[in-house]
């Protein structure tokens, strides 16, 4: 597979805008997105993460089984058997609205260097496949058309181009006659054609930088800004971007960086047969306590060779949505705490309510720190009656005495008019 060179007036006009860039932008203070978009993305709360690509046919790892549980040469080959005729965009972008999330982030191209979408740059792509169609393309019409954000993921690694000088299997091998300057001006030209031909992006979710260091991030960063002002970058293309990305686990409590974690709703990124998937309490569990300690969730799903989503999985979106459209009051646009996260599970706030979220169904009553602002009333969303004690100590709450509780018990404290 040979990559397309680019043009020679495409070189020159990045280099002289790289050039340009440098000299207007202060090297320590790339900027940022605007504080409204990230306000707006906080607001959204729960998002879609999907991996996909070729390797669904083997259901190893996206990226990471090449050179692995993969050979290479098989790996690199599996696009040419790549035709997932069930695949639906539609049908993928109702299934996360029924789940209540607000946006879609898609696997553009992984580390596996296989692009999803139309690029001029490389042969290497799904226009190339037995498939033959732009998935990008149809899956941001989809959203568009549903009213979800839409984002891509990129990797800035690259295990399979030639000019990344890391390779399979897991990055940790060495390329011959790598050239990190071409290789970020091929980043560059396919960032350029995925915020052009798809957007406006919601966010570039970078990934995995490697041998990009702060400088090139700061190039990529200033570059990506020049074609869209508003949209978001993530903590993975060498600088800190706009907010972090915890994986695998739920992010430390935090008001001031806005942060999003990722995370699968099975144990793999990309499909894996029977592989083992969270419960609806889990699911639960975790939105509540990423919300509680104000941070986004991007919960990962990966759909089958066929395209479509796997039935089971999406069986359990709609249960986490069903769940959502009675209680949804509670997790949209609300900020975390004001109480820490603890064991007994978080609580939201939004203008004069704090959402209670008791995830420990054992106890009968809880005891916060105490309050400035006076508590008018407590009401149960979750069902029963709760009461509360106010003091000058603590708040005190006994929770419902109901047979059977909840996964998530959710009370409600409405706080009086703060005193003029």
């Amino acid at each position: 597979m040979q990559f397309r060179s680019l043009a020679t007036a495409v070189l020159m006009a990045y280099g002289a805008w790289c050039s340009m860039a440098a000299a207007e932008v202060p090297q320590d203070s790339p900027p940022g997105a605007p504080p409204e978009a990230i306000a707006k993305w906080r607001q959204m709360k729960f998002g879609m993460f999907i991996h996909w690509g070729p390797v669904s046919l083997k259901g190893t790892e996206i990226g990471w089984s090449r050179g692995k549980q993969v050979p290479v040469e098989e790996y690199d080959r599996l696009y040419l058997k790549f035709n997932p005729q069930e695949f639906d965009a539609e049908q993928w972008v109702k299934t996360a609205k029924n789940a209540g999330m607000k946006y879609i982030v898609f696997t553009s191209k992984h580390h596996d260097g296989f692009c999803m979408f139309d690029t001029k740059q490389t042969d290497y792509s799904i226009i190339h496949s037995p498939f033959a169609r732009d998935v990008v393309k149809e899956l941001a019409e989809a959203c568009r058309k549903e009213g979800l954000a839409f984002g891509t993921y990129y990797s800035v690694c690259d295990w399979y181009h030639p000019d990344f000088p890391l390779g399979s299997p897991g990055g940790k091998t060495e390329k011959p006659n790598p050239n990190l300057d071409r290789y970020e001006q091929y980043l560059c030209r396919q960032v350029e054609e995925l915020i052009r031909h798809y957007g406006p992006l919601l966010t570039m979710w970078f990934d995995y930088p490697q041998k990009f260091d702060a400088e090139r991030g700061r190039r990529v960063h200033n570059f990506v800004r020049s074609l869209q002002p508003d949209i978001l970058i993530n903590d993975r293309c060498g600088l800190p971007g706009d907010y972090a990305t915890p994986e695998q686990k739920i992010g430390a409590m935090s008001a001031d960086r806005p942060w999003e974690t990722c995370l699968t709703l099975c144990q793999q990124w990309a499909w894996k047969p029977d592989d083992e998937m969270k419960s609806f309490a889990e699911c639960v569990r975790i939105l509540v306590n990423v919300v509680g300690g104000d941070g986004n969730l991007l919960l990962n799903v990966g759909p089958m060779p066929d395209g479509r989503i796997e039935p089971r999985q999406a069986e359990r979106l709609a249960q986490i949505g069903q769940w959502l459209e009675r209680y949804g009051e509670s997790i949209y646009g609300t900020r975390g705490g004001p109480f820490p996260r603890e064991s007994w599970g978080a609580s939201t706030q939004k203008d004069n309510t704090i959402y209670l979220h008791v995830l420990d169904r054992t106890l009968d009553q809880l005891q916060l720190p105490p309050l400035k602002r006076k508590i008018a009333d407590c009401s149960v969303l979750t069902g029963g009656t709760a009461t509360v004690k106010q003091t000058a100590e603590a708040v005190e709450v006994v929770l419902p005495n109901v047979k059977d509780r909840q996964a998530d018990t959710i009370v409600a404290l409405q706080l009086a008019p703060e005193e003029q």
